[in-house]
């Protein structure tokens, strides 16, 4: 580095001890300077150039390396990569011993983060959502603390993923849900347009999707989450069978014969175990939406769960997972939107993409077909 600075002093000075009668600028000497290098600050003699005015010149080699924004990018790929704060500088390159480093420390990368992480979350929950079509839309929640986030996450007409929003607060409820939801129309997300909302049961996201979106949505309860909440209610020597009941349901293509082999199962546990019987028979129906839409394969099985969603928690739970003591919300989500941004990088387009158009067609028919019903009905 040295040497190419060298160079630019040379280009402007000509070679040293070489009389030059057309020159434009002389040495003077050096001065104290630090530049990033290797995710640090390094203290190094910083050549100066004056022009025959008396005029400080810039190098350009200098002015490259000095800039902020490679160790921004640093800090960011570290931490997201599990580094801590206080680990960071064991993480750099060894520097020589003669050369001065900064902003290693623990406070100064920690300063360095907060910083660029608000600077993150404000960019994040403001992206435009206009020019995306969105027929998928699939929410889950993740603890922080005593903080929840609830994420949003969307699935294109050709099977691409985007994560489209969070919101910060103490459960799923109602309000929280259609903070989140409302924040995503103001953005630009389209409210007229048959969607299928995936969630995992909770009945504050059930309200806040039918108060903003009303009947252009269609909802799946997630298959896994329902499964999970019937085996809770039964002792382990009954639980097996009664999964691979539910599995067997739910692999049939007819609704009917679905919903009336679960149905059948709930009857057996009203006497024996209620809580299992109740819990079988509560919002069936949603469970059972995606089997209505047609669908088969692999897109039939990943939209019939938030299990999509789930590997984007996956990811959060990385980044975040040296963080002990959750001091406020904000910090909660910086930590969150962090996490989502380095789960983006990793997206792949979605298993069974290629059926896609054929699911459009369906939950469009389908939403204009209940539209259809409650219009006759109301007439």
């Amino acid at each position: 580095m040295m040497e190419m600075l060298e160079q630019d002093r040379e280009r402007l000075c000509g070679p040293r001890r070489v009389w030059r009668t057309e020159r434009e600028a002389y040495r003077h000497g050096y001065v104290p300077g630090q530049l990033v290098l290797g995710g640090r600050k390094v203290t190094v003699p910083k050549p100066r150039v004056r022009s025959l005015a008396g005029k400080e010149l810039s190098l350009p080699v200098w002015e490259r390396f000095a800039q902020e924004d490679p160790l921004h990018r640093r800090v960011l790929e570290q931490i997201a990569v599990g580094v801590s704060t206080r680990g960071y500088e064991r993480s750099l390159e060894d520097m020589p011993e003669e050369l001065a480093s900064s902003v290693t420390s623990r406070s100064s990368v920690s300063r360095r983060f907060v910083a660029l992480t608000d600077a993150r979350v404000k960019a994040f929950l403001s992206r435009p959502l206009g020019e995306l079509d969105l027929p998928v839309i699939l929410l889950d929640g993740r603890g922080m603390g005593e903080h929840l986030l609830v994420v949003a996450m969307g699935i294109d007409s050709t099977g691409k993923k985007h994560v489209l929003g969070v919101v910060e607060g103490s459960t799923e409820s109602e309000g929280v849900c259609r903070g989140l939801l409302g924040n995503l129309v103001e953005r630009g997300l389209n409210v007229d347009r048959a969607r299928l909302f995936v969630i995992d049961g909770g009945k504050g996201l059930h309200k806040a999707i039918r108060q903003v979106f009303g009947s252009w949505a269609l909802i799946q309860r997630c298959q896994v989450h329902k499964l999970r909440n019937v085996l809770d209610h039964l002792p382990k020597e009954k639980r097996n069978w009664v999964r691979a009941a539910m599995r067997r349901a739910w692999s049939e293509q007819d609704v009917t014969k679905a919903r009336g082999r679960l149905k059948d199962l709930a009857r057996q546990f009203e006497d024996s175990h209620p809580g299992a019987s109740g819990s079988i028979n509560e919002g069936l129906d949603e469970t059972l939406t995606v089997i209505g839409l047609g669908l088969s394969g692999w897109l039939l099985k990943t939209l019939s769960s938030t299990n999509a969603i789930e590997n984007v928690q996956g990811t959060l739970a990385r980044v975040s997972r040296n963080v002990k003591r959750w001091r406020s919300g904000k910090m909660a989500l910086r930590w969150g939107v962090s996490g989502l941004l380095e789960a983006e990088k990793k997206f792949r387009r979605l298993k069974g993409h290629r059926d896609m158009p054929q699911f459009i067609a369906a939950i469009e028919a389908l939403v204009q077909g209940t539209k259809l019903d409650t219009a006759r009905r109301v007439a």
